[in-house]
This record gives structure tokens, sequence and C-alpha cells, in this order.
């Protein structure tokens, strides 16, 4: 049974930081290419930012590119969604996802389907 669990949300004021973790549990980490999604109230579950196995490839979306970092401690079977400069409409839950994705690029990476595995999520809010 693999088991995602995210932590690190919380209510910070615009211009301020965030440091999201999601830890993994019952799969070969280092197996796995990981993503961070979001969802904001009475909005769809939009790709934030992702990276291949071994973290040597990484991809944002344009919204968050410049402000935000993925990284991966596959010693600490964790993923990492460093949150910088956050505005207001950062505000969303924020989903950790795994998967053994096969395929390369941007429009893989960033597609939902292509991950079987999903963390409960972590809200995230940037007030203005």
């Amino acid at each position: 049974q693999v088991q995602l669990v995210e932590s690190g949300g919380g209510l910070v004021q615009a211009g301020g930081s965030l440091r999201l973790s999601c830890t993994v549990s019952g799969r070969t980490f280092s197996t796995l290419a990981m993503g961070w999604f979001r969802q904001a109230p009475g909005k769809e579950r939009d790709f934030v930012a992702a990276l291949n196995r071994n973290g040597g490839a990484t991809y944002y979306d344009n919204s968050v590119k410049g402000r935000f970092t993925i990284s991966r401690d596959n010693a600490k079977n964790t993923v990492y969604l460093q949150m910088n400069s956050l505005k207001p409409e950062d505000t969303a839950v924020y989903y950790c996802a795994a998967g053994t994705v096969y395929c390369s690029g941007y429009g893989c990476y960033s597609r939902e389907y292509n991950y079987h595995f999903w963390g409960q999520g972590t809200q995230a809010t940037v007030s203005s």
C-alpha cells in the first residue's frame, strides 16, 4: 500500500514563504516520479510542479516558475515544494502525487493521469 503524507501548509502573508513536504511509504521512492498539484476553491485541480525519478528534470507551471522549487531527497523518501514570493492566488489545497512515469517532457509530467498515487492534500492560504 503506497501512502503519501503531505505537511507544511499554513497561513502566510503575501510575499512570504512556505515549504511543503510529502513523504512516501510502501514503494521504492527512487522508482517514482513526483508531482505537486493544487486546487483552489471552486476550480479544477491544476499542475504546479514535477520532477523525474532522479530529480534531474524538473517542470513548472508558468504561474509558479521562478518562485517555486521542487526537489527530492531519495534517502528520506520525501519530495519538497519550496514556495517563495507567495501571492493570494496561490491559495489552494496542494496535493502530492507519485507515479511510474515513462514518458517525458512537460506535457507528460503535467498530466494527472500519469500519477497513480495521491496524498490527502494540505491547505496553503496566502493573505493579502
